[in-house]
């Protein structure tokens, strides 16, 4: 893609009202427009960098199985009655509206119950489990007040993963198996270095659920990290029997603030007992189905990633999910510039490397600027100084390391 043809346009300032770090940086490098507190548009850029995470995310569930879904935002008042969950006294974050004919509905703000239910059409028996089931869908949750940037909105797409099996044995071995494809999610978007597996508070459900946690000083949450065993515990559940059950020490643990950015619960029999879910066994007896549940908000990730990676230029993406992988910077309008710069923009292209291709009639200072506040991986340099040299200048967004490279040795390494 041509700079010139985004329409969108980097800014000097974020909205007065945004104090939050990532939700400025992605307002004024231009990956969002802010609708109103909590309510955000991504801009090209910023539905590009949602897609990869998307397809990161997408590709991690298929790898354990899953099949996607589409939900329906609209709730059913009587499904969520059945389990207790529609009285806004009990759930108090619901939007809910009415029909013409004055029926109730709700927008989701999660979907155990609807999928619940909806599963009593596909199961029956021994034979049709286990089914893992998901959705990436657009979730409304009426915060009392929406905060920390795109981390915390009224209006966001979530992955929501269901697990049907038949005995909690079959459950807790694919609960195990997520918590592994959870890992390597925030490894492959650029945050595995920072995110914990988290003990937390199960509920009505279990023992304990767990938490994904990204350490980040924007943090809603604080936790208590063994980095010797790559564990940490919510501060919520933090005490003497939890230290004791879970063999840790209190003198190796590190307070950090934290973000949530995944988390996965054994739902055991609530919702299938609920909304009548069960199969017929071997023996011709009737059981409940055995439910997980596994959500990340692939929203807060990037508001994560924009948090935890930036710096004082700018955000810096990972390739695997940077809206382009390299940003070519064209230095002047002479015949010689402009030939090289376009002639290396189309071999990028064709050879499937993902370029954005700064060609704006804008002083050097100008573009460097909004390349670093843009913060794509790669930067390409095409000037005179670079022509007569026969060679590129390439540098390195995440470290600032530049080399003269050749075309050849450019190719190479994008490979």
């Amino acid at each position: 893609m041509r700079q010139s043809q985004l329409f969108t346009r980097t800014r000097k300032h974020a909205p007065s009202d945004e104090v939050s770090n990532n939700a400025q940086l992605l307002i004024r490098a231009g990956f969002l427009h802010k609708e109103l507190a909590g309510v955000y548009t991504f801009l090209p850029l910023g539905l590009r960098v949602l897609e990869r995470i998307n397809t990161i995310i997408r590709e991690e569930m298929n790898s354990l199985g899953g099949t996607e879904i589409l939900c329906s935002a609209l709730q059913d008042k009587a499904v969520w009655e059945a389990t207790g969950r529609w009285d806004s006294g009990d759930v108090d974050v619901w939007f809910k509206t009415k029909l013409k004919n004055d029926t109730d509905l709700g927008l989701g703000f999660t979907h155990e119950e609807p999928i619940t239910r909806m599963m009593r059409e596909h199961i029956s028996s021994y034979r049709d489990l286990p089914r893992y089931v998901y959705q990436i869908q657009t979730k409304f949750r009426n915060e009392l007040r929406a905060k920390s940037g795109i981390m915390r909105t009224r209006e966001f797409p979530m992955k929501d993963l269901y697990s049907f099996n038949r005995d909690t044995a079959g459950l807790e071995e694919f609960y195990n198996e997520a918590s592994d494809a959870y890992l390597r999610i925030f490894e492959r978007v650029g945050l595995g270095a920072s995110t914990y597996k988290t003990f937390a508070s199960g509920g009505s459900f279990s023992k304990y659920s767990h938490e994904f946690q990204t350490i980040s000083d924007a943090g809603e949450d604080t936790i208590y990290v063994d980095k010797q065993r790559s564990v940490a515990v919510n501060k919520e559940v933090l005490n003497d029997d939890v230290l004791t059950d879970l063999d840790l020490q209190r003198e190796d643990l590190v307070e950090h603030r934290a973000i949530e950015v995944g988390n996965i619960f054994k739902l055991g029999s609530k919702f299938s007992d609920a909304l009548g879910l069960t199969y017929k066994d071997e023996q011709g007896q009737e059981q409940p189905v055995i439910m997980g549940s596994y959500g990340i908000g692939p929203s807060r990730v990037l508001g994560t990633v924009a948090e935890v990676l930036s710096d004082s230029k700018g955000l810096v993406w990972p390739r695997e999910v940077a809206p382009f992988a390299v940003h070519i910077v064209r230095l002047g309008d002479g015949e010689r510039v402009v030939s090289s710069a376009d002639a290396l923009h189309a071999t990028l292209r064709a050879t499937g490397v993902d370029t954005l291709y700064d060609e704006r009639p804008l002083r050097p200072g100008e573009k460097f600027a909004d390349a670093d506040l843009m913060g794509l991986p790669v930067r390409v340099v095409i000037s005179d100084k670079t022509i007569e040299s026969g060679t590129y200048e390439v540098s390195l967004r995440s470290s600032g390391e530049v080399q003269m490279q050749t075309e050849e040795q450019l190719l190479e390494e994008l490979s």
